[in-house]
């Protein structure tokens, strides 16, 4: 971002809140609430609001063909698409009706998104170079991935970073997700929940600035407070550009691709436990159940040294978090899966 006017003065802070949480936690809700207190305080602030961001058409594509390859990349593409469209704004502010080439948001949101930063109606021109800028980030951000990339951007411009974790009872989200006037439909949310990974920053330490709101009841006053007070420490200590470290590099690519085999290999175990029992029901003479776990677990063996290997191999990472684990975990062990299915239905045929 570029300095204020005067000399010798530095670029006013900013700082990239996400708020994360199931649908119909109360996270617009509270994005209006701190963007009011923002405003008292003379920061420019703004909601960037995935939903009205991303063309419609694509939350039909997620919905219909949810682990289908097409639809998961093309949403990636349009996440990535609001975080360019971030990125261009830290780089040149300046710039509002211009979005970046091919780029997959909607344009009228965007400008109606960074239109108070811009033109902060209750600050002259040099008060407005120096009020802290704050981006609430309004979205599910279901997968650490997800939210990690919103780290990687603000570490890549020295940005405050923090998030806020909204949580209600499921019966909760629900009842006031049918009571909008464009529901989302309920599998969804009971799929999302399934899928939800709360900030963890034991796991990870790049979510070390991240606070819980249990929103079963209203927001209360000391709630805000708490987000205010968030935010202000992310303003306050900015991150700092990580140098580019091949070894480190190699490090992480190691530590990810252990983690994705040593969950595969526990998948395993489950299936190769669900198939001998299978055996033994449709009754594999007792003398060929061991013939039956020897072929199984040599099949494992062979898959999980072939899924490290490519892993290695074929994947370009930096970090666990760039990386979505639970899918590759699981689009790795259904192909185990098939293999087991196979195996089980000779022996069971031969006998």
């Amino acid at each position: 971002m570029a300095a204020g006017g005067d000399a010798g003065v530095g670029p006013a802070p900013a700082c990239l809140c996400v708020l994360c949480g199931l649908p119909a936690t109360g996270k617009s809700t509270l994005a209006r609430t701190v963007l009011s207190t923002a405003a008292q305080r003379g920061w420019r602030a703004t909601a960037v609001t995935y939903d009205d961001l991303i063309p419609e058409q694509a939350f039909r594509a997620r919905e219909a063909e949810d682990g289908g390859e097409d639809a998961h990349t093309e949403w990636k593409l349009h996440r990535q698409a609001v975080l360019q469209c971030l990125e261009q704004f830290m780089k040149e502010p300046e710039v509002l009706n211009e979005l970046p080439s091919k780029c997959q948001i909607t344009g009228a949101a965007w400008e109606q998104c960074i239109r108070a930063l811009l033109q902060p109606e209750a600050l002259d021109h040099s008060q407005a170079d120096q009020a802290p800028l704050l981006f609430l980030l309004d979205d599910n951000f279901y997968y650490p991935s997800m939210r990690y990339e919103v780290y990687q951007l603000a570490r890549k411009y020295s940005l405050g970073f923090c998030q806020v974790y909204l949580h209600c009872d499921l019966e909760s989200c629900i009842s006031r997700n049918q009571s909008r006037s464009e529901p989302i439909p309920t599998e969804v949310i009971l799929d999302m929940v399934k899928r939800l990974e709360s900030p963890n920053p034991q796991k990870n330490p790049w979510e070390t600035k991240s606070i819980l709101l249990n929103t079963t009841d209203n927001l209360s006053k000391c709630d805000i407070q708490r987000v205010m007070q968030l935010i202000s420490s992310a303003l306050s200590n900015p991150l700092s550009p990580v140098e580019d470290n091949t070894e480190q590099k190699e490090s992480d690519r190691l530590k990810c691709a252990t983690s994705v085999v040593h969950q595969a290999d526990q998948a395993c175990r489950r299936l190769i436990s669900e198939a001998m029992k299978t055996a033994r029901e449709s009754q594999v003479p007792s003398e060929h159940m061991r013939s039956v776990a020897a072929q199984l677990n040599e099949s494992k063996a062979t898959f999980l040294h072939n899924l490290r290997i490519q892993l290695l191999q074929e994947t370009s990472l930096t970090q666990e978090e760039d990386l979505d684990v639970e899918r590759v975990v699981k689009r790795a062990v259904d192909v185990f899966d098939h293999e087991k299915r196979e195996i089980l239905g000779r022996i069971i045929n031969d006998h």
